[in-house]
């Protein structure tokens, strides 16, 4: 229970730093006062009627709202200097290189299955255990 409770809490975790650092558009298409299209991601449907360049004579709007997740948790190799890029690809090699993988233990005999009991040696030898 306690090891499903931990592994549900990371993933919670994840998710959060995951949703935290991600930005996206949401494009609306308004006729008038009434929405016509709502897009994430895209570019929203328009209701069909042409859009004239003045601002005055067309009834129809387009919003966008656009939502900027944190930029605090971006690392990228490049910003090191040469130093800290030998020290960080020597660490990790040498991590990764304490992990062997154990060799494959072939077992011969399991595929196979026990002899049936004809008869209980036990009784038969009459060796009881008191």
């Amino acid at each position: 229970m306690k090891n499903a409770l931990r592994h549900i809490v990371s993933l919670m975790m994840a998710f959060l730093v995951m949703l935290s650092t991600m930005s996206f558009t949401v494009d609306k298409h308004f006729c008038g006062e009434h929405l016509v299209d709502k897009a994430v991601f895209s570019k929203a449907k328009t209701c069909g009627m042409q859009m004239s360049t003045s601002a005055e004579n067309h009834c129809c709007t387009n919003e966008k709202v656009s939502v900027e997740g944190q930029d605090e948790l971006k690392i990228s190799f490049d910003s090191f200097d040469l130093h800290q890029q030998v020290f960080i690809t020597t660490f990790t090699y040498a991590y990764f290189d304490l992990f062997e993988s154990l060799p494959k233990q072939i077992i011969p005999f399991k595929d196979y299955s026990p002899p049936l009991l004809v008869r209980d040696i036990q009784l038969v030898d009459q060796v009881f255990l008191i």
